[in-house]
């Protein structure tokens, strides 16, 4: 069995403790060199957008369709029964808005649905697609805080009797 005395084992760590202290020393000092040196044009790292990357960036935006919406099936002043999907563009680089139309898909049944049972039944037989995508459009921007719909798209439109 080796032993080694109390005296040994603290000069062995005073000898690492210096040499690990030595090296940072060392380090520090390239790295100061190293910065003087160095154009200052050209960075190592770079923290935050640059005009150059947001620009770039902004033409490959990840530009996805939301449909959490689903299909709708809304009872109409006539007794007839609308179905109606609703979808619409937007930006999944801007993750509070993406959180937020997620947190909306509720508020937005309940104002399509507020929207088209309160048509009167002269106006259920002929639905203005372009009028009822404009009003919709504006009462979902008006429920909206972080961000704004620029677009709607219907789908699987259809009224029955």
């Amino acid at each position: 069995m080796i032993r080694i005395s109390g005296t040994k084992v603290s000069r062995i760590i005073y000898m690492i403790l210096l040499y690990v202290a030595g090296a940072l020393i060392l380090l520090f000092f390239a790295g100061t060199i190293f910065g003087l040196v160095r154009s200052s044009n050209n960075p190592i790292l770079k923290l935050g957008k640059s005009s150059e990357t947001a620009s770039v960036n902004s033409q490959y935006d990840d530009i996805r369709v939301f449909s959490g919406i689903g299909r709708l099936r809304i009872p109409l002043s006539n007794s007839s029964i609308l179905i109606l999907s609703i979808a619409f563009p937007y930006s999944a680089n801007d993750i509070t808005f993406t959180e937020e139309l997620a947190a909306k898909i509720t508020d937005f049944r309940t104002i399509a649905y507020d929207y088209f049972s309160s048509l009167p039944a002269k106006d259920v037989s002929q639905i203005n697609e372009e009028a009822a995508k404009a009003e919709i459009l504006k009462r979902f921007n008006e429920s909206l805080r972080l961000g704004r719909i620029q677009t709607l798209y219907f789908s699987d439109l259809m009224v029955l009797d």
